[in-house]
């Protein structure tokens, strides 16, 4: 009886020494404790009470909905802004309770990004869909799936094209403009005004390239600066000079064009606005958009870079700051511009480089981003009221980071989970499903260590499954908040294409406007 017990005594210290130790192994990168980050949600009372302020304010919604015509809109484009990529720039500008400027809005729904003939969509189809409300093939621009993608003369056929949000608006007399942070004639900026089967298209040696006539085709640059609706813009902001100049030129900080035909385009749009007797200002720099007399300013062109514009996060911590104004600042100079015309305006801006850090698997860059895509739209809602400006907040299409890991709350979420995964080696909370990431989390001999240092460097490349040298999109569904007159419309779940429908008719505009 006494070597029973004593071999029971014995089993049972041994497994109590193995669990022990398993979870001192799974909590040994969580030396420090991890206590509650805000005392009083310890309590009962604090949930109740915030359920009971959201109640109210449902309520209160359900009450006064806002059936104002809206005389400006203003659409927000956080381009690959998955509903990850909301959700982990809240806990990065502090914590899981914080909200993104524009989750304050009180109206969100979730809208389908497939193209026609791809589960998983590109820029170029959605910016139709969301700008035109017609679906198209992956890769091409403004015209509907008629249109094969690289075909050289179905996308010059107006048989097949599809008119934005941009032109009715222009229609109906309002002004209209678009600020970005990739080229100007980069996929989503060009589903406003271009309409073409190639988004590569830019310029003429690119449509050259892909052995098309560019007498036969006309380019993206070109189609902004000559066709109707891109000639009518009024603010035009974003990078992109290389597609505007011939190769034989060097822009103003000493970057060679890319265009083979000899065209300026850039004097081009000047000497337009000329004729027109118009007040007209091209910029190039950050100092060169502080010294224009916005109040004046009837048209506005500006370049800030040969390609894209810096990431957000880059001009913080770089001289870059005095060089290229940011994204809030733009919309702010776009809205001074704009705001004159008393039948009111269409603005579309664009946080584009959310999308491009993701495609590098840079995720603290795309946090950065969001952010800042996030004040710029605090900045319109403050300059104009939600009794006749309506805003509304979308994604083209998601991307494949996933938050993961079960972090504490305290933790930074652009670093590592609390616990170390089964191969004894630490992992990063946020993770992609594919891209360039793969090379930093595998070598030869297996998965790479990883230290908190290597994820504090905002070019890390956090961890992926699948090798390529640029991570995908997603298929998954995107947010879309709203704020004035018939935001209530921007409730559920539906196509992309619904939310132009929606935006013009709260404005009364286009083929949506009710017939008097």
């Amino acid at each position: 009886m006494v070597s029973r017990y004593l071999c029971c005594l014995s089993l049972t210290l041994l497994v109590s020494a193995v669990v022990a130790h398993d979870h001192d192994h799974a909590r040994s990168r969580s030396a420090v404790r991890h206590g509650v980050k805000h005392e009083e949600e310890r309590q009962t009372e604090y949930w109740v009470t915030k359920a009971q302020n959201i109640l109210a304010q449902k309520l209160a919604q359900h009450e006064t909905l806002n059936t104002n015509k809206a005389k400006n809109i203003i659409m927000f484009l956080g381009d690959g802004m998955s509903v990850h990529t909301v959700t982990a720039t809240r806990n990065f500008m502090g914590d899981s309770r914080e909200q993104v400027y524009f989750e304050t809005f009180p109206y969100f729904g979730l809208s389908k990004t497939y193209c026609v003939d791809r589960q998983v969509a590109d820029s170029a189809c959605t910016a139709t869909a969301y700008l035109g409300g017609v679906k198209g093939n992956y890769g091409t621009i403004g015209v509907n799936a008629n249109v094969p993608r690289y075909d050289c003369l179905a996308g010059q056929n107006p048989a097949h094209w599809v008119d934005s949000i941009a032109k009715w608006a222009q229609d109906a007399g309002k002004d209209t403009g678009f600020v970005t942070t990739s080229r100007v004639t980069h996929a989503s900026p060009a589903g406003l005004y271009a309409h073409i089967a190639q988004r590569g298209w830019e310029n003429d040696a690119e449509i050259e390239s892909s052995g098309c006539s560019s007498v036969d085709n006309t380019d993206i640059a070109r189609q902004l600066v000559e066709w109707d609706v891109g000639s009518k813009f009024k603010v035009i902001m974003g990078g992109g000079r290389r597609n505007f100049i011939n190769e034989t030129v060097n822009d103003e900080e000493g970057f060679a064009g890319q265009r083979l035909d000899g065209r300026n385009l850039i004097k081009q749009w000047l000497e337009d606005k000329k004729r027109l007797n118009a007040n007209a200002s091209y910029v190039w720099s950050r100092k060169g958009l502080s010294l224009v007399d916005l109040e004046k300013t009837e048209y506005l062109l500006g370049l800030f870079s040969s390609s894209h514009c810096p990431y957000h996060g880059d001009l913080e911590r770089s001289r870059l700051k005095l060089a290229n104004p940011s994204l809030s600042e733009m919309t702010e100079a776009a809205l001074k511009v704009l705001k004159k015309n008393d039948n009111g305006f269409f603005l579309f801006v664009e946080g584009a480089r959310i999308d491009m850090a993701h495609h590098d698997t840079r995720a603290r860059k795309s946090l950065e981003d969001t952010e800042e895509m996030a004040k710029a739209v605090g900045i319109a809602r403050e300059m104009f009221s939600e009794e006749d400006t309506l805003i509304v907040v979308t994604s083209d299409h998601s991307h494949t980071m996933t938050i993961n890991g079960y972090p504490y709350r305290d933790q930074d979420i652009t670093g590592l989970a609390a616990d170390l995964a089964d191969d004894n080696l630490p992992y990063t909370i946020l993770s992609y499903a594919n891209g360039p990431g793969f090379y930093s989390t595998y070598g030869d001999g297996g998965r790479k260590p990883i230290t908190e240092k290597d994820t504090a460097n905002a070019k890390y490349e956090y961890l992926a499954t699948v090798p390529l040298d640029s991570e995908t999109h997603g298929g998954d569904d995107v947010g879309v908040f709203a704020s004035g007159p018939y935001a209530h419309y921007f409730s559920g779940n539906y196509e992309q294409t619904n939310i132009p429908a929606m935006m013009a008719k709260a404005a009364n505009i286009g083929p949506f406007a009710s017939v008097n």
